[in-house]
């Protein structure tokens, strides 16, 4: 299986070993810890599934507690709170070698008529995502050539991501910067039809980018890291349905980092510009040892 769209599905597709009990691959990387977004979009999969799949889920609440190892198995444990009239509300636990890395709360929603609805538009105008180039070829044009790490990172990224303004290179780039950034995305090939995992794919996608608002004041995108971020907690709320295989656009701020900690959030709009999600995060920031 060569399609990085594919592996995501796989990825996502999580063995059943028990009636409430799921297990997830974790692929052997080169990253020191397992990618947040992975866990997050299992543990989702696997709250669906104890679902009767009418109900789309409409919010989660998570935190990451440990590093999960990469490589190794995650086993993903359902409790099933409550099965309402409107509402179904799921809490997983993800174990890996005996401890727990992360929690999550789903809740899912039956889909009502309200009779009214509001939004505010997006906050800026931004080019087509046809207009931008690809991070690789933004790192390309910048070096020359792709470094053999990132070729390698690049073939395998499940998502085409396009940075509205440009990777910044070098400190005068980023004098007087706002901690805002904004992309647009899509998986890199059709996800086919079911829509949990659609979500469960963008779920995935939204811990990919957001952290970078936080950084933006202090350090360049790319090139040598001063500072190590981890994601510390993870809330989205779901508003409309949407194809995580069809661009959709990632609005990022933050308003505040302070005490070790930078918060992020973000929206997520389709190309008409109809708000499909909100996200929220908070992360751990460090710096790095030089």
């Amino acid at each position: 299986m060569t399609n990085p769209a594919e592996r995501l599905v796989d990825l996502l597709d999580l063995e059943r070993i028990e009636v409430n009990i799921f297990r997830g691959r974790s692929p052997e990387e080169s990253l020191q810890r397992v990618f947040g977004g992975q866990v997050a979009g299992q543990a989702l999969v696997a709250a669906g599934r104890t679902t009767d799949g009418e109900r789309p889920v409409h919010s989660l609440h998570a935190y990451f507690l440990r590093p999960g190892r990469p490589g190794v198995p995650i086993v993903y444990q359902v409790e099933r709170v409550r099965d309402g009239r409107s509402f179904t509300t799921r809490r997983v636990t993800a174990v890996q070698e005996g401890r727990t890395i992360f929690n999550l709360t789903a809740s899912f929603h039956r889909p009502e008529e309200a009779g009214f609805e509001h939004q505010l538009p997006p906050a800026r105008i931004v080019p087509d995502p046809e207009e931008l180039p690809t991070v690789a070829e933004e790192v390309r044009e910048h070096l020359g050539a792709l470094p053999e790490a990132l070729e390698r990172m690049a073939r395998r990224q499940p998502f085409d991501i396009r940075y509205v303004d440009r990777l910044r290179w070098t400190k005068d780039e980023i004098q007087d910067a706002d901690p805002r950034s904004a992309v647009w995305m899509r998986a890199v090939g059709p996800l086919g039809d079911d829509p949990l995992v659609h979500t469960c794919a963008l779920t995935y996608a939204s811990d990919m980018t957001l952290l970078d608002a936080v950084r933006i004041p202090v350090e360049p995108l790319w090139g040598p890291r001063g500072y190590d971020l981890a994601s510390l907690d993870h809330a989205m709320w779901f508003h409309r349905p949407f194809r995580a295989d069809e661009w959709f656009l990632y609005d990022q701020e933050s308003p505040i980092a302070t005490g070790g900690r930078g918060l992020a959030r973000g929206r997520i709009y389709d190309r008409s510009g109809q708000l499909l999600v909100s996200v929220v995060q908070e992360g751990l920031f460090r710096r790095l040892e030089q």
